[in-house]
Order: C-alpha cells, then structure tokens, then sequence
C-alpha cells in the first residue's frame, strides 16, 4: 500500500472501503460482477426464444392445414354435393377452430409469459383507436388490391381475392358467425394475447411489430397480408399499452362486421355484374332501368362508400396528428436487445425463419396458381 496517497498496490482506494474492510468489500464488489448477465449468453436466449416461439407458431400451423385438408379431401370424397357455400366454409373452419388452434395455443402456453399491465383507456381514445383502425385497413386493402393487379397484369391473369370468393359464396348468417364473432375473440388471443405476453420483455415495438407480421403472414393471401399486418400492429399497440384484449376484440369484430358483413350485403342488394355489362354495352336504356330498380341499394351502397373514403381520410389525419405528437411511444423491455442485433435475434433463428418462409412460400403459390 502507499501510505502518502490510500492506494493499494492493485490501485483499489482504501479510503473508499478502509483497511480493516478492503477484502470482504472487494469479494462483494467481484461477486457483482460476476452475477451481471453476460450479453452473449443473453442474445442467445433471446434468440432461442423467439425460435421457440415460432417453431410453435409453425407447428400449430402445419397441425392446422394438415387437419383442412383432410376433413376437405374426405368431405368432398364422401359428400361432394354438400361441399359448397356455407357447408363448404364450416368443413373448413370447424377443425382449425376446434382443434387445430387449441393445439396451437398448448404450444405457446408452453413459452414463459409476461403479464401486461393493465389500464384504462377513455371513451375519446377508443373511438380515436376505432377510427384509425378503419382508415388503416382500408388504406391498406387498397394498396393491397393495387398490388395484387399489378402481379395479375404482369402474369396475364387474375390474382384471386380469396376473402371476396368465400363473402361471395356463403350466407350472411355464416358470415356473421364465423367472420364477426369467432375470427375476432380467436385471433386476438392467439396473435395478440399469446405473441405479445412473450416477446413485451424484448421491447414493446419488438411484441408490436412480430404480432402484426405473425397475424398478416397467417392469413396466406397477399390481398389481406397488407392490411392484416398493419391492423395487426395497431391492435398490437392497443393491447401492450392497456393490457386488455377486450378493447382489440371490439374493434376487430368493428372491422369484420363493416368490411364482411355489411359490405357483403350491400353487395347482394345490387347486381355489380349486370351494372358492368350494361355500362360495357353502354346501352342507357337498360342502364336506367337498373338505376331505377336498385335506387334503394344503390343509396346505400353510396352512403357504405362515403364511409370508407371519411374514414380513411380521418383515420390518416389523426394518425399523422399522433405522429407530430409522438403518441406512438414503446417501452423499452426488461431485456435490451442493441441495435444492430434485434433482426438477427427476433428473425433469423430456426423456429422464426421457418415459420416467416412457410407462410412467404403460401402466399407466392397463391399468387401464381
């Protein structure tokens, strides 16, 4: 030790810990140290995390296809007369809903979980949520079928809109039912509840962002990738910042009730097709006869318009007002991951990059078939 300056030898200040308590002092000092995570063996976690999750987003998926596919093989096998319209659609439905998610959840309940903090969200707020919600999707939806004809043009043919196919084919009860009430309480727990209890730890904009991507890719058709993936991440927003799942039900079932049900049977009031063949044949005649026998659902149909346009419209105004005042906030996580790292981790392990490239392969097929 130097007296004329209370250093040790090593260069420690005896003056911060005294002579006498200089050794139990350095051993807690060291025990400290040691105990502090070490970065590398966290990212690898994180990354075995997200692999994890997602090699039980991708099994729940395959369980889930493998048993469609079946039911549908056998039913149009033994019942070829009944596999149209609404039977069709509940052949289909029945067993990912009765079986193929409830297995996919047993998956991911098997990940550790984080609880979201709860809290209330004003009446104003809500109905601000709703209507970014509806701008945001059919912003979205538009962007989505302008890309979709895009691709049809570039391969001399038509890209179909599956979601219009099945509206289109089955009865507004069953629209209703499957596409109003389950969609909405199902997958708000499996891509909202479920991604972002486990990845919030990493970072709400880390939980945002996968459960938008997560829910987009699943639905397998690039025409609702698009604006799944944004209304995803903006109910996604919605739950990691109020922790509860009732308000992203509400207004997912909003969405599906206007976008499925309402416009479904608006459509059904007025032929579209006889109205594009009298315009094509341009024959105004028949072309006022059809005005004057659809005035009523014309009018309504009309008025569903005005409210997709306002809607959009408000919906864009407000999110840019959000964006001057820096409402989209996200926290950071009990678990840094530093920039630079956050792709790699979150993406590029097994599970994750499969499930991404699964679902990627789909919607390619959908497009070139």
């Amino acid at each position: 030790m130097d007296e004329t300056n209370g250093q040790m030898a090593d260069g420690s200040n005896t003056e911060r810990y005294g002579t006498d308590g200089y050794a139990a002092a350095w051993e807690q000092d060291f025990a400290q140290q040691a105990q502090r995570p070490d970065p590398g063996r966290v990212m690898k976690a994180a990354r075995s995390h997200f692999s994890k999750l997602g090699g039980m987003y991708l099994l729940g998926t395959i369980v889930t296809v493998v048993l469609q596919s079946v039911v549908a093989a056998v039913g149009i096998y033994l019942f070829p007369q009944w596999m149209a319209g609404d039977m069709a659609l509940f052949v289909t439905m029945l067993p990912m809903y009765l079986i193929g998610m409830p297995v996919l959840i047993l998956l991911v309940r098997t990940i550790p979980a984080d609880k979201v903090e709860r809290h209330r969200i004003r009446a104003g707020h809500f109905i601000i949520a709703v209507i970014m919600a509806f701008g945001a999707v059919y912003l979205t939806n538009i962007i989505g079928n302008v890309i979709t004809t895009l691709i049809g043009m570039l391969k001399g043919g038509v890209v179909q809109n599956q979601l219009a196919n099945v509206t289109e084919s089955v009865s507004l009860w069953t629209i209703a039912f499957w596409m109003v009430l389950c969609a909405p309480i199902m997958e708000e727990y499996v891509f909202r509840k479920l991604i972002v209890d486990r990845t919030v730890r990493y970072g709400e904009g880390v939980a945002v962002l996968l459960s938008g991507l997560m829910f987009g890719l699943f639905h397998g058709n690039l025409n609702q990738f698009v604006y799944a993936f944004v209304l995803g991440m903006l109910l996604a927003f919605l739950y990691v910042k109020t922790g509860n799942l009732k308000i992203t039900i509400a207004i997912h079932m909003l969405i599906n009730f206007m976008g499925g049900l309402v416009s479904s049977a608006l459509m059904r009031l007025i032929d579209l097709d006889e109205y594009l063949n009298i315009v094509a044949d341009m024959d105004m005649a028949a072309m006022m006869s059809y005005i004057t026998e659809n005035m009523a659902g014309l009018l309504a149909y009309g008025g569903f318009l005005i409210f997709v346009f306002g809607s959009l419209i408000a919906g864009l105004v407000l999110f840019i007002v959000c964006l001057v005042k820096k409402k989209f906030s996200f926290a950071k996580g009990q678990v840094a991951i530093p920039k630079g790292k956050r792709f790699r981790t979150v993406f590029l392990n097994v599970g994750m990059a499969l499930y991404v490239v699964f679902w990627v392969a789909v919607i390619i097929y959908s497009l070139i078939v």
